[in-house]
């Protein structure tokens, strides 16, 4: 997401929250340009409400509860700022992010709908809008709209829906009516995602990347999780979709490259990369003693679950960040 930024958004202050002490380490030492990494112990102090949160919620569920609180930090830090704009980490940008600004206008909070399809309505159980990018302007109604959002997700944020709750998502449903000077978003560039980038049409002419003639802005590769070390699954038969040519080619192929580059700059900064798992983690599963048949079956059955989601799809196979057909 950096490096997009920075081909197509000059110049900008990427603040960063590290929820561990490498991650900021590994950020403060690279020093780049734009970048300014917060540590949790920094970000923490002083906040009593926050750290009891804390003691009662996974580490993705704490995760959710600090989103609203960032702004507000770096606002703490920085009271010149006009404008912040939370965005996920896993957002790619194609082109320059300045329609999103004009959209929002003299506007006072920015938020984006998840845009489903009718087969996929049942999904806004988990929230109509999106969090994953929401700008907020330092003034009445933004900073009442965020410090409402703090309350909220300290009171209550959690990974399950409950009593027209999810996690830090599904309170925005009713901004637009709760708060005054709410833009929601119009651009199609913006928010394109796995679960509605089936809605439009999408175009690659002269290098660049349209949709519905609106240029990219951005791409949420939500839920892209790498399985073995070529193999990626993109998530998208989660909703139904076959990914077209340049879906998956000039898209996501284009976030391969990026990924790939950026681990070979890492590797040559003396940066260590290691394969994490999912932080919403996996259920206990019972220690068994297999004998070595058994283990030969298993193995064979997991080989043969690879080849076959390859076969269908499901899987993508990536070398040196080019997708292969």
């Amino acid at each position: 997401m950096y490096w997009s930024l920075r081909r197509h958004s000059e110049p900008f202050q990427l603040w960063i929250l590290c929820f561990d002490v490498q991650a900021f380490k590994i950020l403060e030492d690279l020093c780049l340009d734009g970048i300014i990494p917060i540590s949790l112990n920094n970000f923490e102090r002083g906040d009593d409400e926050l750290l009891h949160a804390k003691s009662n919620r996974t580490r993705i569920e704490y995760y959710f509860t600090c989103t609203p609180s960032l702004p507000l930090y770096i606002w703490r830090k920085v009271p010149a700022a006009e404008v912040i704009s939370y965005i996920d980490s896993d957002l790619f940008f194609f082109s320059n992010p300045s329609p999103i600004y004009q959209e929002l206008g003299n506007n006072s909070i920015l938020i984006v709908e998840h845009r489903f399809p009718p087969h996929l309505e049942k999904l806004e159980i988990f929230g109509i809008y999106n969090v994953g990018i929401i700008s907020f302007r330092r003034n009445k109604e933004g900073l009442e709209c965020l410090r409402w959002w703090r309350t909220r997700c300290i009171e209550w944020c959690y990974d399950r829906v409950e009593e027209g709750r999810f996690a830090d998502q599904k309170y925005l449903d009713d901004w637009p009516t709760r708060f005054k000077k709410v833009k929601v978003l119009n651009h199609k560039g913006a928010g394109l995602a796995p679960w509605n980038v089936e809605n439009d049409l999408l175009s690659f002419e002269n290098g660049k990347l349209s949709v519905d003639s609106q240029p990219l802005i951005f791409y949420h590769f939500h839920g892209l999780k790498q399985v073995g070390r070529w193999l990626y699954d993109p998530r998208l038969q989660k909703y139904g979709l076959a990914a077209g040519k340049i879906l998956k080619w000039k898209i996501y192929g284009s976030y391969f490259k990026e990924l790939n580059r950026t681990v070979d700059w890492l590797k040559s900064a003396g940066v260590t990369i290691t394969s994490m798992e999912s932080i919403r983690g996996r259920s206990a599963e019972p220690v068994v003693k297999y004998g070595i048949l058994d283990t030969i079956l298993e193995f064979l059955e997991v080989k043969f679950k690879l080849i076959s989601n390859l076969y269908r799809g499901k899987l993508w196979l990536v070398i040196a960040g080019k997708v292969l057909k």
